[in-house]
C-alpha cells in the first residue's frame, strides 16, 4: 500500500503503475472539503516517490465521481468573497496537482463522472471510458460554473465552443458523444475497462504516446486567434441570454470566464476562474439553487424512507379512464416496468390512449434512446380492455375518469365491491376532496389521491393526497408506485385543491384582477414570464391548463374557500367559457393557436378575446411591472403559508419542490420559501397589507404576522 485515507487508497496494480481509487463512504464516491485535503496531502508525497512510472484513477464503486459534496456547498458559500477565493484556490491547486505528476496519468472512468469528477478526469493526461459512462458539468443547475478548472481545462482539450455548449446546458454526455469531441480518448466495454486502462498507460510510460505534448495544451492558452474567438464568444452569449433571459447568472459567467481566460496559461487561467466562482457563489441564484438540490434530496429521502415501509408487492397496476391522461399514466408505468392495465367503458378512448403511449415511445425511438423491439415489448406491458373482470389481479388501481364527484364516487364504490379486499384504491383527481370520495367506500383506509400532471412523462410531481381516514399503509404503498414511475411523490393532507391547485388559484385571482381594472393580459404575460420568470404567464397557462377545466376547478375552490376564492362576478375565466374559448384544446382562449412547421401548437394575439373581455374591464391601464408581479405571487404566496400553517403541506422544502415540479415556479428563486427568506418575510407582509383593501386573498394570516415580528426564516443555514 503506498498511500490510504478514508476515502480512497492506493497501491501498485501492475510493474511501476499505481492505481489512485477512490472508495469514500457510503454509495456514491464524492469530493468533500476533507477528500480533497486528503489528496493534496497523499499527491504530494506520491509525486516523491521515483518507483511509480504512471499512474490510474479508478473508483470501487457503479460511479467514478459525481461531483463535490453539496451538503457543504451552502455554509461555505455565506463566506466574504476574499475567503471563498482563498477556499476555491486550495481547491483547485489540488487538481493542477493531479496535472503536474512527474508521470502520465490516466482516468478510467466507470459511470458518471459529473462536476468535480469530470474535472478530475480532465486533469489527467488520458482518459478512457466504459460504454455506460457519463462525463458532464452540471454545475450552472446549482447556480454556479466549474470550479476545479473546468473552464480552464475543458475549452482546451474539446474547444471553446463544445466546452461553452457543454457547460452552459449542464449536460451529462455519453461515452460515444464525449469521444467524438475528444473528451475522452477511449471507449470500451466496462470489462475492459481497466485493462485497456492499464495497456494505454503502458504505451505513455514506453514513450509511444506523447502524454506531455497531451498536458501541455491544457497548460497554455487557447488555439484561437481573435477573430475565431470574437465570433465564438458573441454567439455564445447570445445563445446564453437568449435562453435564460438574464434570469441566471451562471452560464453567462462560465462564457465570461472562458473568454477572459482565453489567452492565459495555466496559473492566470485558474485565477479568473477562482475570483469568477467566489462571486457566483455569493448571488441569491446559488443559495437558490443549490438549496433546490438539497430540498429534493430531502423529498426523495422522505419518500425512499415510506417505500421501505410499504408491504404492498406493486406487481400489477390498472389505470381506470383512458384518454390523455391514462394514456400517459399507462405509458409511464410500462415504461419504467410495472405492467398496467387501461380499463375504459369505449374504444376510442382506448384507441387514443394507446395512441397517446405509442407516441411517447415512438419519441424515444426516433432520438436514439430506444430500439423498436424495446417499443414493442413496453407496448406489450400496457393492456388496453373494456372488461371489469380484466382488473382483478391488480395490485394499485389509479381511477382516472371525468372530474366529477358523484361519477368519482359511483366508480370507486364499485371498483371497491369487485376488487380483491385490500386492493389500494387511488384517484388522479385535480381539486375534489379525497374526504368527499371517500364517503362512498366502505374502507376509505385503503384510498388515496394520487394527483398527476400533464404532460404525465414530462412532469415529475405527483401529489399523494392523504385522506382523514387514509392508513400510513395505503400512503407507503402509493408512494412506492410513485417512486417505480420514476416520479417525486410529494404527501399532502387533504383540503379542496390539495396543496399545489390551492395556491395556484389565488394566483389566477390575482391575475383577473388585473385585467378587470385594465391591464392588458399579454404584458403581463411577459412581465411575469421575463422579469418574474415563470416559464409561462398566467393567461398562457390558463390556455393551457384549460379554459374548461380552470372553470370548474375555479367553482370548486369557491365551495371550499368561499371567503377566500369565491368566483368574481367580473371573471376573465368565466367570459371564456361561456364563449367555449377553452384554450389551446380547441385553439382559442386568451390567444389563439396555429400549428408551427414542427406541428407544435404557437401562440398569437386575438382580436376577439380583447373584445369579448372588453364587456367586463375597466378602460386600459398601465401597469408598472413590480406591481403586476406583487399582485399575482402576493395570493399564491400567502396560501402557500397557510398550507404551511394549516399542515395541508409538511415542510418548506416539500412546498417548494411541489411548486417547482408541479407548475415551473422559477428555480433560480428556489421556491415560495425560499423566496421569502430572499425578500424577507417582514417585506412580504408589508406588500401584502398595502394591496389588503383588494380582498381575502391579499390579507396576511396572524400567524404570518407574528412570524414576520419574529424575523421567521424558513432555511437555516449552519456552518
Amino acid at each position: 500500500m503506498l498511500y490510504k485515507s478514508d476515502s480512497f487508497e492506493v497501491a501498485f496494480i501492475k510493474d511501476n503503475i499505481a492505481e489512485f481509487k477512490f472508495c469514500v463512504a457510503g454509495s456514491v464516491n464524492t469530493l468533500s472539503q476533507q477528500t480533497l485535503k486528503d489528496c493534496a496531502y497523499a499527491l504530494k508525497e506520491l509525486a516523491a516517490n521515483s518507483d511509480i512510472k504512471g499512474m490510474i484513477f479508478t473508483s470501487d464503486k457503479d460511479h467514478f465521481i459525481i461531483g463535490a459534496d453539496i451538503f457543504e456547498f451552502l455554509p461555505t458559500f455565506t463566506k466574504p468573497e476574499a475567503e471563498l477565493v482563498t477556499w476555491i484556490k486550495d481547491a483547485t491547486d489540488v487538481f493542477d496537482a493531479v496535472e503536474d505528476l512527474p508521470f502520465p496519468t490516466l482516468s478510467a472512468i466507470n459511470g458518471l463522472a459529473l462536476g468535480g469528477g469530470c474535472e478530475w478526469v480532465l486533469a489527467t493526461d488520458y482518459r478512457v471510458a466504459s460504454t455506460t459512462a457519463k462525463i458532464g458539468l452540471p454545475e450552472v443547475k446549482l447556480g454556479i460554473m466549474p470550479g476545479f478548472g473546468g473552464t480552464v481545462r475543458l475549452p482546451r482539450i474539446v474547444g471553446a465552443d463544445n466546452a461553452m455548449l457543454w457547460i452552459t446546458a449542464g449536460s451529462e454526455n455519453r461515452a460515444a458523444d464525449a469521444l467524438k469531441v475528444g473528451a475522452v480518448d477511449a471507449v470500451v466495454s466496462a470489462d475492459k475497462l481497466l485493462e485497456s486502462s492499464i495497456s494505454t498507460l503502458e504505451l505513455a510510460i514506453a514513450g509511444k504516446l506523447d502524454w506531455q505534448a497531451k498536458r501541455n495544451v491544457k497548460l497554455q492558452p487557447l488555439k484561437l486567434n481573435r477573430v475565431e474567438q470574437g465570433m465564438s464568444f458573441a454567439m455564445a452569449e447570445g445563445m446564453v441570454m437568449g435562453k435564460t433571459k438574464g434570469h441566471y447568472p451562471a452560464p453567462i459567467m462560465a462564457v465570461r470566464t472562458i473568454k477572459a481566460a482565453a489567452n492565459c496559461e495555466r496559473a492566470e487561467a485558474m485565477a479568473i476562474e477562482n475570483a469568477n466562482f467566489a462571486k457566483l457563489a455569493r448571488t441569491p441564484e446559488a443559495a437558490a439553487q443549490t438549496g433546490i438540490f438539497l430540498a429534493d434530496q430531502y423529498i426523495k429521502g422522505k419518500a425512499r424512507k415510506q417505500a421501505k415501509a410499504s408491504d404492498v408487492a406493486i406487481k400489477q397496476a390498472a389505470v381506470l379512464g383512458a384518454g390523455i391522461m391514462g394514456g400517459g399514466i399507462a405509458y409511464q408505468s410500462a415504461y419504467k416496468g410495472t405492467p398496467i392495465i387501461m380499463k375504459d367503458i369505449q374504444q376510442d378512448a382506448l384507441d387514443l390512449g394507446m395512441t397517446e403511449a405509442s407516441k411517447f415511445l415512438g419519441q424515444k425511438v426516433q432520438r436514439g434512446h430506444m430500439t423498436m423491439d424495446k417499443m414493442v415489448a413496453t407496448l406489450g406491458k400496457i393492456k388496453p380492455t373494456l372488461n371489469d373482470s380484466d382488473l382483478q389481479s391488480a395490485n394499485i388501481v389509479v381511477e382516472a375518469v371525468v372530474e366529477n364527484p358523484k361519477v368519482k364516487q359511483a366508480v370507486l364504490a364499485g371498483l371497491e365491491k369487485d376488487m380483491p379486499a385490500g386492493t389500494i384504491l387511488t384517484s388522479n383527481t385535480s381539486t375534489i376532496r379525497i374526504d368527499e370520495l371517500a364517503t362512498a367506500l366502505e374502507k376509505p383506509e385503503n384510498f388515496c389521491g394520487m394527483h398527476f400532471f400533464n404532460p404525465v412523462p414530462k412532469m415529475p410531481l405527483v401529489e399523494i393526497i392523504r385522506g382523514e381516514k387514509t392508513s400510513e399503509k395505503t400512503i407507503n404503498a402509493v408512494v412506492d408506485y410513485a417512486l417505480k414511475l420514476g416520479k417525486s411523490p410529494i404527501v399532502v393532507n387533504d383540503c379542496p385543491g390539495f396543496f399545489v391547485n390551492r395556491v395556484l388559484f389565488p394566483y389566477f385571482a390575482g391575475f383577473s384582477k388585473l385585467v378587470v381594472e385594465g391591464a392588458n393580459f399579454a404584458k403581463v404575460d411577459k412581465v411575469m414570464e421575463n422579469v418574474f420568470g415563470w416559464p409561462m404567464g398566467p393567461a398562457y397557462l390558463l390556455d393551457v391548463v384549460g379554459i374548461d377545466t380552470a372553470y370548474h376547478c375555479t367553482g370548486v375552490m369557491a365551495d371550499g374557500f368561499p371567503e377566500r376564492m369565491s368566483r368574481a362576478e367580473k371573471d376573465p375565466v368565466s367570459v371564456f367559457a361561456n364563449e367555449k374559448r377553452f384554450g389551446q384544446k380547441n385553439k382559442a382562449g386568451f390567444y389563439q393557436y396555429a400549428p408551427d412547421r414542427r406541428g407544435r401548437l404557437k401562440k398569437a394575439q386575438d382580436p376577439q378575446s380583447v373584445e369579448l373581455l372588453s364587456s367586463i374591464t375597466d378602460a386600459p391601464k398601465e401597469f408598472d411591472k413590480q406591481e403586476i408581479i406583487d399582485r399575482c405571487m402576493v395570493p399564491m404566496i400567502n396560501e402557500v403559508l397557510l398550507c404551511l400553517q394549516e399542515n395541508i403541506v409538511a415542510s418548506p422544502q416539500e412546498a417548494d419542490m411541489a411548486l417547482i415540479y408541479g407548475i415551473g415556479f422559477p428555480p433560480f428563486r428556489g421556491g415560495a420559501f425560499r423566496y421569502l427568506d430572499q425578500t424577507g418575510l417582514a417585506n412580504f407582509v408589508a406588500t401584502a397589507d398595502k394591496y389588503a383593501h383588494l380582498g381575502a386573498i391579499y390579507q396576511v394570516s396572524e400567524q404570518t404576522r407574528k412570524w414576520a415580528e419574529e424575523g421567521r426564516i424558513f432555511y437555516k443555514v449552519e456552518g
